[in-house]
């Protein structure tokens, strides 16, 4: 489903006579259908860069980042918003909006792609359910504790079903209880069908898991692990 083929990332110094700044160097990878796969390495490492490059924010330097044999960095911009639907983002600062509640915050990503009312009112509560907050549904994100805000942020994410779930660094603002549960979630998320990539450098999310686990250090990728542990 996804292939990035030598891909890599360098951002131009803004100071004279500076190297470019490498985020990422000759990446090669593939993932497939309903992987869970785990992105690890410490901060810097070019976690965020290659999820960047997923959503097609960024554009590779070099090589090329394939989703079901198309090249997405050549997508028209205009065509960008359709491709974005394939994909759900889940961040650890949760982007939630503040004036809306749980219901409403997950209703407004069908109401911009044009759903129908009858569909919203059948499916936001459903995505509700599978994250926990059916009974938190009419509450404002402010009323929501820090595991709640992710939870919701979750079910935002998969409303709309998509064939992808980029989760970027989710539990960072969490405590182990609301780390486990947000975890569960994403594995059941998974276990639906759903391709799940995790970027983390929680050492024990990645030991617990034990799903397939690829290492990035200095832009570079060190290892591709089927069931791996955490290396650094």
């Amino acid at each position: 489903m996804i292939k990035f083929q030598n891909v890599t990332k360098t951002y131009p110094s803004h100071v004279p006579h500076l190297k470019p700044t490498v985020a990422l160097q000759d990446i090669n990878f593939e993932i497939g259908e309903k992987e869970f796969v785990l992105i690890v390495g410490k901060s810097g490492a070019g976690k965020t860069t290659l999820l960047k490059l997923l959503l097609v924010e960024e554009k590779p330097t070099e090589g090329r980042v394939l989703f079901k044999g198309h090249e997405i960095s050549k997508i028209k911009s205009s065509k960008l918003p359709f491709f974005r639907r394939k994909i759900g983002s889940v961040f650890q600062d949760y982007k939630l909006l503040a004036q809306k509640t749980a219901y409403e915050n997950v209703a407004y990503i069908l109401e911009v792609i044009g759903v129908d009312e009858e569909e919203i009112k059948r499916d936001v509560p459903k995505a509700l359910e599978i994250v926990g907050l059916t009974d938190r549904m009419d509450n404002f994100p402010d009323e929501l504790s820090a595991g709640e805000k992710q939870r919701l942020s979750i079910a935002r994410a998969l409303i709309h079903r998509p064939l992808v779930i980029l989760a970027d660094e989710p539990t960072g603002n969490l405590d182990p209880y609301n780390t486990l549960d947000i975890i569960k979630i994403l594995q059941r998320i998974n276990e639906m069908g759903t391709t799940l990539i995790l970027s983390t450098h929680n050492r024990d999310i990645v030991n617990s898991l034990r799903k397939r686990v690829i290492t990035l250090e200095k832009g570079r990728l060190i290892k591709d692990q089927q069931r791996g542990g955490f290396i650094l």
